[in-house]
């Protein structure tokens, strides 16, 4: 099994930042992507960055310029940077790793971004 847990959120004025952390734990062999995604109320799931092994990086537009997603590969640790937030980032954030195929998600850590 494979365990994810996020941390991070929390209560931010617009503009400002967060940076949201997952550890992933349990049997972690050869993770291939790590990625951050987000669900708003009414809203699907949508992705916003991700990070291969080899270290390229992929993000939404909406996101792109302000959130940088990095990986810790020796801990199994995935940051998002997150600046110049905007109301509109308000969401639950998860953590996604992809490991042979299979994808593990985490329990998500709520964003609120006040105007």
């Amino acid at each position: 099994q494979v365990q994810l847990v996020e941390s991070g959120g929390g209560l931010v004025q617009a503009g400002g930042s967060l940076r949201l952390s997952c550890a992933a734990s349990g049997s972690i062999r050869s993770i291939d992507v790590m990625g951050w995604y987000r669900q708003a109320p009414g809203k699907q799931r949508e992705l916003i960055a991700a990070v291969t092994s080899g270290g390229n990086t992929n993000y939404a537009l909406s996101v792109k310029g302000r959130f940088t997603i990095s990986r810790d590969n020796a801990n199994n640790t995935v940051y998002l940077q997150m600046n110049s937030l905007k109301p509109e980032d308000a969401a639950t954030y998860y953590c996604n790793i992809a490991q042979y195929g299979v994808n593990y998600w985490g329990k998500g850590t709520l964003v609120t971004v006040s105007s």
